[in-house]
């Protein structure tokens, strides 16, 4: 399947309790690349939700529907994000890089001084991409515990500055 090119309209908004089935399965979709290394789905509802309760999703939009998430958090003066997910139909279109200045935007705002992330080390374009966008390598950290990985795995931990 040919990605779709992100059309200009592309609206992003913050997911409401009306979004988390829907969230859900985008997430699943748009993670079903780490089921090499990591065994079932990335999320259920419950798990959504829960995350909702912390922090926000930023959502993508076009004609077709949602397309794209990236939770945001703030922590103190920091941001952190996750789940950066793009419907398997829209990846390659620049969909991951317009949700990725939506939610360094929404950190601005909230006055945060950086962003930090964290990336699974089986998924290995993930730090360069990262990189590219100015996020930058600050360590390791174990993997999820409760998470049912295939093969070892940890997490590769990065941040970038606000300023």
């Amino acid at each position: 399947m040919n990605p779709i090119p992100a059309p200009a309209n592309t609206r992003i908004r913050t997911a409401a309790q009306s979004d988390i089935d829907t969230l859900a399965r985008l997430i699943n979709a748009a993670f079903r690349v780490e089921q090499p290394f990591i065994e079932g789905d990335r999320i259920n509802p419950d798990g959504v939700r829960a995350y909702m309760e912390k922090g926000k999703f930023l959502l993508a939009e076009d004609a077709t529907g949602l397309a794209g998430c990236v939770y945001v958090e703030l922590r103190g003066d920091r941001g952190y994000l996750g789940l950066l997910g793009v419907d398997p139909s829209h990846q390659g279109t620049g969909l991951g890089r317009k949700l990725m200045d939506a939610a360094e935007n929404f950190f601005r705002q909230a006055g945060c001084v950086a962003v930090d992330l964290r990336v699974v080390s089986a998924r290995t374009p993930l730090p360069s991409f990262y990189r590219h966008l100015g996020y930058l390598e600050t360590g390791t950290a174990p993997f999820a515990p409760d998470v049912p990985a295939k093969i070892p795995c940890h997490y590769i931990l990065m941040s970038k500055p606000l300023v």
